[in-house]
């Protein structure tokens, strides 16, 4: 008969939940297809040297188990760390940060006077085609993508997003990141998404946008120079043709408010 106790269930439901969350995890970085290859990868050693019990053939898998773990390791060494800064700060543990501020609440106006100048900036530059790229951070760190550029540090401006991104604008080709609520730097560099189902119609600026979503948890938002279409890539997803009010919704929703 099997002893089938509370402890078992409980192992199930936490090795599932951690599936689950890399699964998603991978699947917003677009390498989902690495997790399908380890997941395959992993069956075969346990039915070979768990069930089977393939002495020789267990052996080999087990020396590159230990070798492949450190590999993908440093291969995913930018997920493992958003994985555990989404752990971290994961919406559980809101309350505690809620008594250790003292019970401050967040101000509703200042917060919307940060996102109407970035809405308003980019319906400005959709009208005049003025291609655009801004990210906007929110838990992990974009600082070694803002030393890419020129460090700004000022308030959030419509007037200065447009003049940053003036065609004649010695930075208007690279990144503005925002952080914080404030304009940290412009004409960044960030890295570009290679993943096969961007449309070819879309073009670099779009692929650097999905990039960083898909690399951090940061969002970013496009003004195509072609359309005048704005974008928005958000945890590894990429919205396309958004209105005024669609822009303000996504901004609104961060989970970090500017």
């Amino acid at each position: 008969m099997v002893d089938f106790s509370i402890k078992d269930l409980l192992d199930i439901v936490i090795v599932a939940f951690l599936l689950y969350y890399v699964y998603k995890l991978m699947k917003e970085s677009g390498t989902i297809s690495i997790f399908y290859g380890v997941m395959a990868f992993l069956v075969v050693w346990v039915i070979g040297s768990e069930i089977l019990d393939m002495r020789l053939f267990g052996t080999i898998l087990d020396k590159f188990m230990s070798i492949g773990l450190l590999i993908l390791v440093i291969l995913f060494q930018d997920q493992i760390k958003r994985f555990l800064v989404d752990l971290g700060s994961h919406k559980r543990w809101r309350f505690l940060k809620r008594l250790l501020n003292h019970g401050k609440e967040h101000d509703e106006s200042n917060y919307r006077l940060r996102i109407m100048p970035i809405v308003y900036a980019c319906m400005s530059m959709s009208k005049s085609k003025t291609g655009a790229l801004i990210v906007i951070q929110q838990k992990i760190p974009l600082d070694s993508y803002a030393k890419t550029g020129d460090i700004i540090s000022a308030r959030i401006n419509t007037r200065l997003i447009e003049n940053i991104f003036f065609k004649n604008s010695p930075l208007h080709d690279g990144a503005m990141i925002i952080a914080d609520g404030r304009i940290v730097a412009a004409g960044c560099i960030l890295p570009v998404s290679h993943d096969d189902n961007i449309p070819r119609a879309l073009g670099l600026r779009h692929r650097s946008a999905l990039g960083v979503a898909q690399a951090t948890d940061a969002m970013a938002i496009v003004v195509s120079e072609e359309t005048g279409n704005i974008s928005v890539a958000y945890r590894g997803d990429l919205k396309v043709k958004l209105s005024s009010a669609d822009l303000e919704k996504c901004l609104s929703s961060l989970e970090v408010p500017l």
